[in-house]
This record gives C-alpha cells, sequence and structure tokens, in this order.
C-alpha cells in the first residue's frame, strides 16, 4: 500500500509502480519499446549490425511473453530447432516454477491443454516468459554463476541511480553440463540460493558465493584487467539503460527510493546479460561476509537517503 500525498518526514522503500522494472514480462516489454522508440528517433544508439542485432542495447536474452506470443515463439523456435529455452513464471522468484525446455512437446505437455492449437496457461492468473538460454555461461571450476549487484534508485525523473560495489556472484554447487539429460537438473542450471541450498553439495561456510572484488581480481588475472573492465563497464551501461527505458512508466516521487537487485549472468565472451531485476532483493544473510556485506549495504542506503542529521 503506497501513501501518494505523503507528509515531508516520510520516506517509502518502493515506487509505486516499480514493477515495470521488476516483473520480468513488463521489464522485457520496456526495454523493446525502448529500443524502438530510439530506433524511430534515428539515435546512434540503436544502430543494428549486419544480422539486425542491435550493437549497443543487446543486453536481453530473446524473450517472449506466453500465451500471448505463442505462436511467434513456435515460428522462432522452429527456426533453430536445437536451442534451449528457459520458462519463467512472470510473478515469482526465488526459482520457483523455472524449468529448460528444448521441445515443442515439453510446452504441449506443460500446458493444461495440449490438444487445442492454442496455448493454455497453467492458470489464469500466471503468465510466462520464455528466454533463449544461455548455454555458453563463463564457468569457474566448470560451474555456472551469476552475478548479483545493488543498485539504489532515489529518482527517475531526473534519473539518479547508485551502483554497489559490493555485490557478490553465486555458484550452482553441480558442474555445468549441456547435455539434454541435465535439462531438468537445476543444480546445474539455476544459481538461485533457495535451490543451492538444498543440494548435497552446498558448502555453508562460503554458501556458494565469491565476492565482486573476488570476480574481479580472479578475471583480471585468468582474462586481463583490459577486459574485466570492459565487461563492467558494460554492466553498468546495461543498468542505466535498463533504468531509462522505465522511466517514463514510474510514478516518480520524491518519497520513494527503492534498491534493486540487478541479476547478470556472464557468458564466455565476457558478454553480461542482464536476467531480471528484484524488488526487494533478499537482506538474509548465509554466510558471516554475506551479513558484514548486507549491513554494509544498508547503511550506506540509508545514508544516502537520508544523510546524517538531516530529516528525511
Amino acid at each position: 500500500m503506497f501513501i501518494f500525498d505523503c507528509q515531508n518526514f516520510i520516506v517509502i522503500n518502493h515506487f509505486p509502480n516499480h514493477v515495470e522494472l521488476t516483473r520480468k514480462d513488463l521489464m522485457v516489454k520496456n526495454i523493446k519499446r525502448y529500443r524502438k522508440d530510439l530506433e524511430k528517433e534515428g539515435s546512434p544508439l540503436a544502430e543494428k549490425d549486419e544480422n539486425g542485432r542491435f550493437i549497443h542495447l543487446d543486453f536481453i536474452p530473446l524473450t517472449f511473453m506466453l500465451p500471448a506470443d505463442y505462436n511467434l515463439f513456435v515460428e522462432e523456435f522452429r527456426k533453430n530447432p536445437n536451442t534451449t529455452w528457459i520458462m519463467k513464471p512472470c510473478g515469482k522468484a526465488r526459482g520457483i516454477g523455472i524449468f529448460l525446455v528444448n521441445k515443442l512437446s515439453q510446452l504441449k505437455k506443460w500446458s493444461r491443454d495440449s490438444k487445442t492449437n492454442n496455448f493454455t496457461p497453467p492458470t489464469s492468473k500466471d503468465t510466462y516468459v520464455i528466454s533463449k538460454y544461455i548455454d555458453n555461461p563463463l564457468l569457474i571450476g566448470g560451474k555456472k554463476f551469476d552475478l548479483r549487484l545493488y543498485v539504489l534508485v532515489t529518482s527517475f525523473r531526473p534519473l539518479k541511480c547508485y551502483m554497489y560495489r559490493l555485490g557478490f556472484a553465486r555458484f550452482c554447487t553441480v558442474k555445468y553440463n549441456a547435455s539434454v539429460n541435465e535439462l531438468d537438473n537445476m543444480f546445474v542450471h539455476l544459481t538461485n540460493v533457495s535451490i543451492q541450498k538444498q543440494g548435497e553439495d552446498y558448502n555453508a561456510v562460503h554458501g556458494g558465493k565469491w565476492t565482486v572484488q573476488n570476480m574481479r581480481l580472479f578475471l583480471e588475472g585468468t582474462r586481463g584487467k583490459e577486459v574485466t573492465d570492459k565487461l563492467f563497464d558494460e554492466i553498468n551501461w546495461q543498468t542505466v539503460h535498463s533504468l531509462k527505458a522505465v522511466s517514463g512508466n514510474i510514478s516518480n516521487d520524491r518519497h520513494c527510493f527503492e534498491c534493486y537487485g540487478y541479476d547478470y549472468i556472464v557468458d564466455d565472451n565476457l558478454k553480461p546479460w542482464l536476467i531480471e531485476v528484484n524488488a526487494s532483493p533478499s537482506l538474509t544473510s548465509t554466510t558471516s561476509s554475506d551479513r558484514i556485506m548486507k549491513y554494509r549495504l544498508m547503511n550506506d542506503l540509508i545514508n544516502i537517503v537520508i544523510p546524517p542529521g538531516q530529516m528525511p
């Protein structure tokens, strides 16, 4: 519940319609619209290569909404029948309801009514996104990982955001295997801590996490400083443009701020891909270093939103 006629001393830790960024289908929809608008304006940001791909704004995997885009998805699937796709419910988190598919028959089996030509979702309330799976992730120790980064937004118009430096990488507990026989093994494919901690190989001491600083040091040592700096510069670039893509839709209020949890996957070419944005990133800690990092996050966040010695 949001109070729109706020008194001056009140601050709220969410923007009223943050779902424009944090709901998976709306985020994709807004980024696609943002790119089209820039293209119509003739902006150099919307430049494409010879294959029709955006050069500067290609940072989300090819994605369709189901059931609305089912026919478009089928058309794309048949062009590349050996591609693996990942299905996600739009309104859920912590890896709930996610699965991988590489055959249309798997969708039909999952659908409530496989006898009709029209795709039917499992419930009338749930919509799904289906995205091309990043099947060439950068591996460390043979394991897949993603990056959880924190972004504080205090205003969308004008856009004012802060990227926190102390994020972390979350690792799978089982070595990556792209074999179709492993598509159902979520310990191979999903990095969510809520899933990985249920596995036999989960290490409660380090929680399957590296700090972003350690990740950067590793990449600088194995790939070089220049390409590592480029990777994180691209992450910052993508973050800013994802926020600009929704800035016109968000109900901006000077009493509101929000800390988002950005999830990125890095492929083996050191290209980052924005996977999703979380409105209420977990602030519970699974390790001592996790607790220290999140304590610092909250301390720094509050000092920005409410500077010391000042009223909100």
